[in-house]
């Protein structure tokens, strides 16, 4: 592991006190240059801004929540777990990189590269942020930008991962997380930070993983005969901008996604366990007195956790954008192919292995009585498509995927995504200081999506991020909490 004092990002703004960037690398790096390539999965998200994330943990006061405390025994630990995980994990410590002669970036890794990790410091001195940050209600949605690392990225190169651990004294920390898309989904960065919070909660071990949490790092298992990777790539330079020649990592620019904007504010909504129950036995009553012939045969196991809460969700935002009946929502998600695939891919396969579905309602559609129901039958009928060939039209999903978010942001309509699923685990990940008390997908105000996770407490419930507009906020707030009493 290498510490030095080299500015590997710029440092986080006045909300935090800038203390330390370093480099941390791999226990155990290799002895010549390591490369992987990436797949048609990857090239998808290429140039999709970074997935953000923030860990919030307690500390009591007798567990190292003094700066003092904390600089000596927590942010060295966590720095040794790190090393000894990134060389479980060498695509990671690596870089994106697309040099001149390649058609197509792929991942390097040379001896001595790593990870920027920046350690800071809040400069709240009664601990008020933390309870902020950590809480539900609606704040500015600026305010995270503190906590999460900037990702490097410049011309031909970009970082894979940045790291950011911020101390609120006598409070707690946090730990900011950037990931760069192209190299790993939800499901690849997730099993990375319960690999690196395992080490660093066994401590003084070597960094034996169990295999759930051991990379798969084959890529020859992905085909692509049709040549579907490098289609992306030249897609993805039509969309922004540029020229045959011009080999660019730097992230699209949200004139693309057409998502910037002020006076934005976040807040975290929860469905409990029973929440859920009542709004599916709701739905299904919609759905049986629904007379349409051709509506599909939709039974009680068809409406899913996911599918009935992002129905709720959406339902609510469309009610809550005030637009006219004859407007559109356009709504879609990522599914892990892993298991979908012929053959399957192993479940600890490291990468992206997602692709992206969309569909589209009438507002009209989901603001009335049965919105909720027509929202959740659209995506079981995609789901079923799904699960009858992933692949499917697999050639061109990135070209369709921009021309749907185009019309979508034509003439006051709307576009929602998700962020996160409840099966990745997110508040499994204990660095050895109990569960998270709070994990926030911070990259979802800078994109178009909602975000899902599991319940923090471990109720089965849900909890959906959303980061919308002050009065529209308000306006979610009130139709998510009317429609939660009206089910009970």
């Amino acid at each position: 592991m290498e510490t030095s004092a080299e500015m590997l990002s710029p440092p986080p703004p006045a909300a935090t006190r800038l203390l330390e960037i370093c480099r941390v690398t791999p226990s155990t790096p290799p002895s010549a240059q390591y490369t992987l390539p990436l797949t048609f999965f990857d090239t998808l998200w290429l140039k999709f801004p970074p997935v953000e994330r923030i860990f919030f943990y307690k500390l009591s006061a007798t567990s190292s929540s003094s700066p003092p405390e904390f600089h000596a025994a927590v942010v060295p630990r966590l720095k040794r777990s790190l090393s000894l995980a990134l060389s479980r994990f060498l695509p990671i410590a690596g870089t994106l990189t697309w040099p001149a002669d390649a058609d197509i970036p792929f991942i390097l890794h040379t001896p001595g590269d790593g990870v920027s990790l920046a350690v800071a410091e809040s400069t709240s001195s009664d601990g008020d942020d933390f309870d902020l940050l950590s809480g539900d209600g609606p704040r500015d949605a600026a305010i995270s930008r503190a906590y999460v690392p900037k990702l490097a990225v410049s011309g031909s190169n970009a970082a894979v991962l940045a790291l950011q651990v911020t101390l609120f004294p006598n409070k707690g920390f946090c730990i900011g997380v950037a990931c760069h898309h192209a190299v790993m989904d939800g499901k690849s960065s997730a099993m990375f930070l319960k690999a690196w919070a395992h080490i660093s909660r066994c401590d003084d071990g070597d960094g034996t993983l169990t295999q759930e949490l051991t990379p798969f790092l084959d890529r020859t298992v992905v085909k692509d005969p049709d040549g579907i990777a490098l289609e992306d790539v030249k897609t993805w330079m039509a969309i922004c901008g540029a020229e045959d020649d011009t080999r660019s990592l730097e992230f699209m620019p949200e004139t693309v996604l057409n998502v910037s904007g002020s006076n934005k504010v976040r807040a975290t909504f929860k469905l409990a366990r029973q929440d859920i129950l009542n709004l599916k036995q709701s739905t299904m009553c919609q759905l049986e007195s629904n007379n349409n012939d051709t509506c599909l045969e939709i039974k009680p196991n068809n409406l899913s956790t996911f599918v009935i809460t992002y129905a709720y969700t959406l339902v609510c935002m469309a009610k809550a954008k005030g637009l006219e009946d004859d407007k559109k929502a356009f709504f879609g998600f990522s599914a892990d192919c892993r298991s979908r695939l012929e053959p399957p891919l192993p479940s600890n396969y490291f990468g992206n292995c997602v692709f992206a579905f969309a569909a589209d309602l009438a507002i009209g559609d989901l603001v009335h009585e049965a919105g909720i129901a027509s929202a959740a039958h659209k995506l079981v009928e995609m789901i079923r498509e799904i699960d009858q060939g992933i692949l499917k039209e697999a050639k061109g999903k990135l070209g369709r995927m921009f021309r749907v978010a185009a019309t979508s942001l034509e003439g006051g309509q709307i576009w929602v995504g998700v962020a996160g699923s409840t099966r990745l685990g997110v508040y499994g990940v204990d660095f050895g200081y109990g569960r998270p008390e709070k994990v926030e997908i911070t990259s979802i105000d800078r994109s178009l999506a909602m975000s899902m996770a599991e319940s923090g407490d471990g109720s089965g419930g849900v909890e959906v991020g959303v980061v919308m507009e002050t009065q529209e906020m308000a306006d979610f707030t009130s139709a998510f909490i009317d429609g939660i009493n009206k089910v009970a």
